[in-house]
């Protein structure tokens, strides 16, 4: 199966909405853990912070799908494209996603389109340079 032209970062965005609009009384900011650490404060983990987390990991995995060539990429570039003014749209219009978490979603959205394009960019020209150096 080939994730090469679709967005994952679509996974952590359709889950806030899953839980924002199905689920209401989930606060973002409940704690799941709480752990006494060694220095003497306590450290919380959130819904949201797993969902940030989440989101983070599937970053990684959009700028390693960045690095390829091929046909697809252009289209997961766009679809890359097309999240993002979705979820700034949300972000500016729907009560729900007034919050912290999906704000980084966001954050991250963006991140996924300016490192997608750069990166890509940046390995088309070294494909160029590699074949002129063939020539």
């Amino acid at each position: 199966m080939s994730f090469i032209g679709f967005p994952l970062l679509v996974i952590p965005f359709a889950v806030y909405n899953l839980v924002a609009f199905l689920f209401p009384s989930v606060g973002w900011t409940n704690d799941i853990v709480r752990l006494h650490m060694m220095s003497g404060a306590d450290w919380t983990f959130t819904p949201g912070d797993l969902l940030t987390a989440i989101g983070i990991l599937i970053l990684f995995v959009e700028m390693l799908k960045a690095t390829r060539l091929s046909s697809r990429t252009m289209m997961d570039h766009i679809l890359s494209m097309i999240l993002f003014i979705v979820m700034l749209v949300e972000f500016l219009m729907i009560k729900q996603a007034a919050t912290g978490t999906f704000f980084l979603l966001v954050i991250l959205s963006f991140v996924d389109v300016v490192g997608g394009f750069s990166i890509t960019v940046s390995a088309a020209r070294r494909n160029i340079q590699l074949g002129q150096e063939q020539a």
